[in-house]
Parts: C-alpha cells; structure tokens; sequence
C-alpha cells in the first residue's frame, strides 16, 4: 500500500500542534511520523499524548511488552520498529524482543505470563481463557495491572491503526521480520 498520508511540518499544523512539536522535538529529538501525522487533528495529538502519559502500574519494560505484543498482533511495522527500539532502551536485546513478540517469553515467567494475557486479549477481542488470566495472577499481577494493561492495549490499538490506514513512513530502525518456529 502506498503512503496515504504526507507527514506534516511544523509550519503546516495549528499553533497548539506546533507547541506540541516543539515538546517532542525537546523530549525526543524528534516529532515520530506517527505523531506527526495526528497533528492534522487539531485535538487528536493532545489527547493523545496526554493518554499516553498518564500514570501506569506498569513498569517500563512491561509496559513495552504489551506494545510489542499488541503490534504484532495487529502487523504493525511502525509500532513494532518504535517498541523494539524502545524495549531494547528500556534494557531489552534484540533477541529478547523477538521472543516478546512471539509472546514466548523463555528469560522471564511474569513478562511471559503478561504477553500471553496480552496477545489473548488483542487477539480474541477481549475473551480470555480463564487459565491464561489466573497464570497472570499467580505471577504476581494485580487487578490494577489487569486494568492497566487492558488500556494499554487500546492505545497501542490506536496508533496501530492509525498507521494502517495513513501507512505513514516509519522513522525508526526498521524492526527484524519475525520467523516463527
């Protein structure tokens, strides 16, 4: 599919996405396209951003597990490159990466029992086995967690398909094809 969308500059967005910019070029050294891409909403990068920095009972790490899992659900390259870059800042390998998105984590039982739960909610559309659900209890998640990972999983949804649909350029190292076993 080719690109859809351009990628807008900050000269061609509101004034308010501009202030937004310049944030994100502060924080990231860059505006992602993705983001960038929202900003032909005059409200949609905002809420946005503000929904993804609120406050989660998930750690860095468990927090990009969920968003590999989700994008590769959903076959989202863009996501899958911007998450495998950022789990291996977080303190992920590359090799490991891979493994979580596989949703087969062999280095870490809790990680493994989050992905699982992930994948089973991404991919069944909210119906989990019962006994996927009680392995990430025994692991030692909470309801808080289950929550936290259930709205994670809408906003990695959100930014999966809004890529889908605009098939923006990715501006991230290119995340490796996994080849399943």
């Amino acid at each position: 599919m080719k690109t859809v969308f351009r990628v807008p500059q900050r000269g061609e967005v509101s004034t308010h996405n501009q202030q937004l910019f310049d944030q994100l070029e502060s924080g990231l050294g860059k505006v992602p396209n993705l983001y960038a891409t929202m900003a032909y909403s005059n409200h949609a990068l905002g809420a946005y951003l503000q929904f993804q920095g609120n406050p989660r009972s998930l750690s860095k790490k468990e927090t990009e597990v969920v968003n590999l899992v989700v994008s590769q659900v959903n076959n989202c390259i863009y996501c899958l490159s911007a998450h495998t870059y950022l789990a291996q800042l977080a303190g992920f390998s590359e090799a490991e990466t891979l493994e979580i998105r596989e949703a087969s984590v062999t280095f870490d039982e809790k990680l493994d029992a989050l992905a699982k739960l992930t994948r089973s909610i991404t991919t069944n559309r909210g119906e989990v086995n019962a006994a996927t659900l009680d392995v990430f209890f025994e692991v030692g998640y909470t309801k808080e967690n289950l929550v936290d990972t259930i709205v994670l999983i809408g906003d990695k949804t959100i930014t999966n398909l809004l890529h889908a649909v605009t098939n923006v350029p990715v501006d991230f190292p290119l995340a490796k094809e996994l080849i399943t076993k």
